[in-house]
């Protein structure tokens, strides 16, 4: 089986713009496509409402000024691999109750999204594309019509329609989206086997780890404001968002051992602003921090914790960040959901919030150079490499087949 793919020309396009400072797995995906391939990365299009809004993020406010100005929208990231940011602002519609007035219009945002993208694949002479989708939905529904695509790969990592933002429209058009697109690639087996109900040229495809990022042999020291926090410090990295995290879990955790210091690395969303957690005196939230400090904090942290429901948008979901937890070694308590079973060796599950507490006790108890590097090794076999070959050789399977049909 043909494991490589060299010589073509993909457009990438996903809900992370390139400009995102988070690091993410469509980011990861094209680099490696841009190894032995012309990538094309397209940032999400703006919107009427945020393009027309006042306090926008660095990244989007240098979006709709490249917007006004109608130049400078292709800029080159390495010697294969250019981003595009899209020229046309596409209406904001989610909130649009009627599924046939939605439909109309993501249509006409679909065309003026995929012309943008038409007029950047002539300028760099991209032929025959690949169209890679991670999960956009919305923007991505009419592309393979639009665009001609030799190829066209659905990327599901998430399962959106649990989300009370875009259940409405995602539960009637995702499901459409994977039964029309050549190939689907999930970074879960549950997905994978969500997906085969709609499309049977589904698979999973692995997941991988950023492993130079984290690295154990290259932490660079404890981080300035973890110095007076007291220990053993129980650690959280990535997003504090309501719908994934329990507040419940946290609570328990910082109440019943206040000698324990809780620290929460990421941006929170309103629910999580607006926490109790906050009156805790031996919680801390540190707000966002760079992807390349997240190792040092990891580094520092006793025990790391992944806090989250047991729901449809968490039962499913690939938690990069144990993967990340691992490479640094660390032990790890997690809630028990169908994917976690893929790290119950080297992870302690709790099925219940009122577990995270006891099982946080035997990590600290339990701690040991052996027990580390087994989930330093553990965390090594999930890396992208081998995840991408098994991507590659799915797409040459579905060239290959289609070949035999002709």
């Amino acid at each position: 089986m043909d494991n490589s793919l060299r010589g073509r020309d993909i457009v990438v396009i996903g809900l992370q713009p390139w400009y995102y400072p988070i690091g993410s797995n469509c980011k990861n995906i094209a680099t490696h496509f841009a190894y032995d391939n012309r990538v094309l990365y397209v940032n999400l299009p703006i919107n009427r409402k945020t393009y027309l809004s006042r306090g926008k993020n660095e990244g989007v406010a240098a979006h709709s000024e490249i917007i006004r100005k109608k130049k400078d929208e292709l800029k080159q990231i390495n010697g294969s691999m250019w981003e595009l940011y899209p020229l046309s602002v596409v209406e904001s519609i989610n909130r649009i109750p009627s599924n046939k007035v939605f439909s109309a219009i993501n249509y006409f945002n679909n065309k003026r999204f995929a012309k943008d993208i038409a007029n950047a694949v002539a300028k760099l002479g991209f032929k025959d594309i690949i169209l890679f989708n991670d999960n956009d939905i919305y923007n991505g529904y009419h592309l393979k019509e639009f665009l001609r695509p030799s190829l066209y790969i659905y990327y599901m990592r998430d399962f959106l329609q649990g989300y009370d933002y875009w259940k409405k429209h995602t539960s009637i058009m995702e499901p459409k989206l994977i039964a029309k697109s050549d190939l689907v690639a999930t970074n879960s087996t549950y997905y994978a086997e969500y997906c085969q109900n709609y499309n049977p040229n589904s698979l999973f495809m692995g997941q991988g780890c950023n492993l130079e990022l984290f690295n154990p042999d290259l932490v660079k020291g404890v981080p300035q404001d973890l110095n007076d926090i007291k220990r053993p410090i129980i650690g959280y990295v990535g997003a504090i968002d309501s719908a994934r995290l329990d507040e419940k879990i946290i609570e328990t955790i910082a109440t019943s051992h206040p000698e324990w210091s809780v620290v929460l690395v990421g941006p929170e969303d309103e629910h999580f602003q607006a926490s109790s957690l906050h009156k805790l005196a031996n919680v801390h939230f540190l707000g966002r921090r760079a992807m390349t400090q997240l190792p040092d904090y990891i580094a520092a942290f006793d025990v790391c914790i992944n806090p989250q429901f047991d729901n449809n948008i968490t039962i499913g979901n690939y938690p990069l960040k144990i993967d990340e937890y691992l490479a640094m070694g660390k032990p790890v308590v997690a809630t028990r959901t169908a994917t976690m079973k893929l790290f119950e060796d080297h992870v302690s599950l709790a099925t219940d919030p009122k577990e995270y507490p006891a099982l946080i006790e035997s990590c600290l108890a339990d701690a040991s150079p052996e027990k580390n590097q087994s989930r330093i090794d553990f965390a090594r076999t999930h890396d992208w490499g081998n995840a991408m070959k098994t991507l590659y050789a799915a797409i040459n399977e579905t060239y290959k087949k289609r070949a035999a049909r002709k």
